[in-house]
């Protein structure tokens, strides 16, 4: 095995950087700034880099099959156009909570857009509101899962029968049988990560099926087996890693983004927030699942910022 190699990609500082996802048909990465409501886009061979402004703060973002991308806004489901630079908005989840907002998403195999909350800042004897919701192309929203504090990772295992989905705030990923159409079935315990001092973030699949995830509050990054085993971490030189993905030709590259200042984390390394691509693991993902919806027609023209 190749040693891995860890290097920045560019110069970009995120507050809160999340929801990276390549994009194969442009071969580029996308990723978000989540508090400064940024979209950035990046050429990873030539450099040529792109951001766009979008209301914050924006919880994650999933590519679409007919171009822009699905965006899990504070509240609300939108569509962005990368070439018009236009938001379109789509549903609420109809709660209105100073401090509650959607996080994590990623689209699922049939092109769907799943994404859960955050409720933050809750008293201790506060239940969490929100869930987690999962929207199609034409508008319609299910809500699939409650009592999430911190919602993150969602994910699927190769064969799509399986969905992943993690609780920062309690330090578990979940695992249920995921059906096409339908609630979600058979939750268990996938892995608790108490014992790894940190709660996981973002997360992705491998070609092989095991897990990927960030241990955002020690700097590292933890590889799970499908029993929920740790067979492997790397040590990221910033402190507090939030979300990964696979990317470039051969999708063999893992894609991280970092914190440098949020709400509750701070690093005052000079690389945090910064984007990073980790090399030479020997182990290349599955391409993105895609929300299956043509362009929108714009209503909110936003300028590149």
């Amino acid at each position: 095995m190749s040693a891995v190699r860890i290097r920045r990609i560019g110069t970009t500082k995120d507050r809160l950087g999340e929801s990276p996802v390549w994009d194969d048909y442009r071969q580029r990465l996308c990723w978000i700034d989540a508090l400064a409501g940024t979209i950035h886009t990046v050429d990873p061979v030539t450099g040529a880099a792109r951001r766009f402004s979008v209301p914050a703060p924006i919880g994650s973002l999933a590519l679409r099959k007919d171009g822009g991308a699905v965006l899990a806004l504070r509240e609300s489901f939108a569509a962005y156009d990368f070439d018009t630079q236009a938001l379109t908005q789509g549903p609420s989840i109809g709660l209105d909570h100073p401090k509650l907002r959607l996080n994590d998403g990623k689209a699922d195999p049939q092109g769907r857009f799943v994404a859960g909350t955050m409720h933050g800042d809750r008293a201790p004897d506060e239940a969490p509101v929100g869930g987690l919701y999962r929207l199609d192309a034409s508008g319609g929203l299910e809500l699939l899962e409650t009592d999430l504090a911190v919602s993150n990772g969602p994910c699927f295992s190769p064969d799509h029968r399986t969905f992943y989905l993690a609780d920062s705030a309690r330090r578990i990923i979940w695992a249920y049988d995921y059906r096409p159409d339908g609630p979600l079935l058979n939750k268990r315990v996938f892995v608790d990560t108490t014992a790894l001092q940190s709660g996981t973030d973002g997360a992705t699949v491998d070609a092989e099926g095991h897990l990927w995830s960030v241990l955002v509050r020690i700097g590292r990054i933890a590889r799970f087996a499908p029993d929920g085993s740790v067979v492997r971490t790397i040590d990221m030189p910033v402190r507090h890693p939030t979300s990964v993905c696979f990317g470039g030709p051969d999708l063999d590259v893992l894609y991280v983004t970092s914190i440098s200042r949020s709400h509750a984390l701070r690093d005052d390394h000079p690389d945090a927030g910064g984007l990073f691509a980790v090399e030479g693991l020997g182990v290349h993902g599955l391409p993105a699942h895609r929300f299956a919806s043509g362009p929108p027609e714009p209503t909110i023209a936003t300028p590149v910022a």
